[in-house]
């Protein structure tokens, strides 16, 4: 059936409550809770008789949707925050799509958090309630109203299978976000999460000393680390045909003119990136560099091999170090 936001379930409604219920409908995707139409004036007898007529439908618990059939996702979100009532935020994946940090998936339940002593609960498949004592630190000003970047990243690492799960994920949302470091200690310390804290703050400290994805964490800890490897610059800034690129790990405070690229991508996803890529080699080449390449299949799969390879380049080009192998090197 047809929406029709401005159309009134009762004749009675003044012109002023006409008005009023349509910016309500419209600003909430056409969902609306048991309180406010209380606030209408407009009865249960009222409700049921729009849902009998299949003009309205019940969505969640004391929330219905002014029309029938499929709900939207923006209506959805709408509908669970209704359901949560006054302090209800989106949370966790919810909140992640929202601030564009990861695609929308529209199958998926919204999560919603709410203070720890609300009695709201689940509503699956619908709806994901959460709890939190420390409310009052992790809302952010937005509309719809949502948990803050870092605490959502918080969230979303802290559900994770494993600490290791939990650090690349950490890793990867705050990099590629560009999330302030500093904001993310400071919530760090003022809501330490239950699960994997310690994971969460060696990735701060990751993150602090140049990763900027689980990628170049991997290549730090399993790569450089583990096999006594010197520790290389990151994110070093060069220009490229009067662009600025960045190389992940350089080693040339070591004396050596090696630079490390750690590609997370599967294939090239446009002919201009190719482009540049090849530039950028062709610079690298001009300027006397060595080049290595590794993606994540390499780096996460067969560390000992990429460090091996990496000591090699450094000891040809007059590295001195004490490199040696890890416990799973032969």
């Amino acid at each position: 059936m047809a929406r029709n936001p401005k159309w009134s379930p009762d004749a009675n409604l003044s012109a002023e409550d006409q008005d009023r219920w349509a910016k309500t409908a419209a600003s909430q995707h056409d969902v609306i809770g048991a309180g406010q139409l209380r606030d209408f004036g407009l009865s249960r007898h009222v409700v049921q008789a729009q849902i009998e007529a299949q003009r309205w439908c019940r969505v969640l618990p004391g929330v219905y949707s002014l029309f029938t059939g499929p709900l939207p996702r923006s209506s959805l979100i709408s509908a669970a925050l209704l359901y949560g009532g006054a302090w209800a935020v989106l949370s966790h994946r919810t909140a992640a799509e929202e601030w564009g940090m990861l695609p929308v998936s529209a199958d998926s339940p919204v999560h919603i958090t709410v203070p720890y002593k609300q009695s709201s609960t689940s509503q699956p498949p619908l709806v994901r309630v959460h709890r939190s004592r420390a409310f009052n630190y992790i809302v952010a000003p937005s509309d719809p109203p949502r948990t803050n970047r870092e605490d959502t990243i918080m969230d979303l690492a802290a559900a994770e299978s494993s600490e290791e799960a939990a650090r690349n994920l950490f890793i990867d949302l705050v990099g590629s976000n560009r999330i302030d470091l500093r904001r993310v200690h400071d919530q760090l310390e003022k809501r330490p999460p239950v699960r994997y804290r310690k994971a969460m703050k060696h990735a701060l400290e990751l993150l602090t000393g140049g990763a900027l994805s689980a990628l170049e964490a991997e290549y730090v800890l399993k790569v450089e680390q583990a096999h006594g490897l010197p520790s290389g610059q990151r994110q070093v800034p060069f220009v490229v045909d009067g662009v600025r690129l960045w190389e992940d790990v350089v080693y040339d405070d070591c004396g050596v003119r090696l630079t490390v690229r750690l590609d997370g991508r599967q294939f090239h996803s446009t002919s201009r990136i190719a482009f540049r890529d090849r530039r950028r080699d062709n610079a690298a080449e001009l300027a006397n560099r060595s080049r290595l390449v590794y993606g994540w299949h390499e780096v996460h799969g067969d560390p000992c091999g990429v460090a091996a390879e990496v000591r090699r380049v450094l000891e040809r080009e007059g590295w001195n170090g004490d490199g040696n192998g890890c416990q799973g090197c032969e």
